[in-house]
């Protein structure tokens, strides 16, 4: 089954509203409709604060590149100060949703079963949960990757039908390779890629795993992106810094073409 690649840009906590419509409008303004539309999907996870600027500018422009958060709370409203709410981020018309990162459980506390709610919260909205899965250079170093690695994959579709499973897409990030300018080979990318799919295969069958996507992320950059999207079970990226400046996202975008 052929899967629509994407390239999905994790911006982090960077740019203000200023430099957000900047970049976006950088970003539209190469939207190439003949191929772009049609052979691969984009997505920008800005700040909450740009989430609004940026939705207006790929409006305006009549761009088909979808936005998304890069976290959210899995309770609808109430007493939850500093939260943001799946309605909030429906109504500023994000598609997608990341959920899980690495900084947010290292840094944050998140656990599998904070990301099993939020990703229940979202599929159910109809939104997509970008679901993000990976190992530490200690857990990688142990020679236990895949099994740390799908764990967290079963931990996050715990009740998940497989209906609103195929509304998600998982990010297989390397810790030690997130920001370090480290990256998985192609060939071990590729070997944690392919398990992540076997165990989606064991949830909920071969046909609903071969429809699913899986990126990478951690230190994809226009260097690297042909040999990893060579891998048969590498359908895209989920990008941080090489999604901060116009040129390099787009030569990610193009090398999906």
């Amino acid at each position: 089954m052929a899967r629509k690649p994407m390239m999905a840009g994790n911006w982090k906590m960077n740019n203000t509203i200023a430099e957000a419509v900047v970049l976006t409008q950088e970003i539209s303004n190469q939207y190439d409709k003949e191929t772009w539309g049609e052979d691969v999907d984009i997505v920008i996870c800005p700040p909450y604060v740009d989430l609004k600027p940026a939705k207006t500018v790929l409006d305006f422009d009549r761009t088909k590149i979808a936005v998304g958060a890069q976290n959210v709370y899995w309770e609808p409203s109430g007493a939850f100060t500093g939260e943001i709410s799946v309605p909030m981020l429906k109504e500023i018309g994000c598609a997608y949703c990341i959920v899980g990162h690495s900084e947010r459980r290292e840094l944050f506390g998140e656990t599998n079963e904070d990301v099993n709610r939020k990703v229940k919260a979202l599929v159910e909205a109809g939104l997509y949960a970008i679901v993000c899965v990976g190992e530490s250079l200690a857990v990688r170093d142990e020679g236990t990757t895949e099994e740390f690695v799908c764990a967290q994959v079963r931990a996050a579709f715990a009740g998940v039908d497989a209906a609103d499973a195929q509304r998600c897409v998982v990010a297989y990030e390397p810790i030690w390779a997130i920001g370090t300018g480290r990256t998985a080979t192609p060939e071990q990318a590729e070997a944690v890629c392919a398990a992540i799919r076997a165990t989606l295969a064991d949830l909920y069958g071969a046909e609903v795993a071969e429809g699913m996507r899986v990126l990478y992320g951690g230190s994809m950059n226009p260097g690297n992106v042909e040999g990893l999207l060579a891998q048969p079970n590498i359908d895209g990226g989920l990008i941080g810094g090489a999604s901060l400046k116009c040129e390099s996202f787009v030569q990610l975008i193009e090398a999906c073409l």
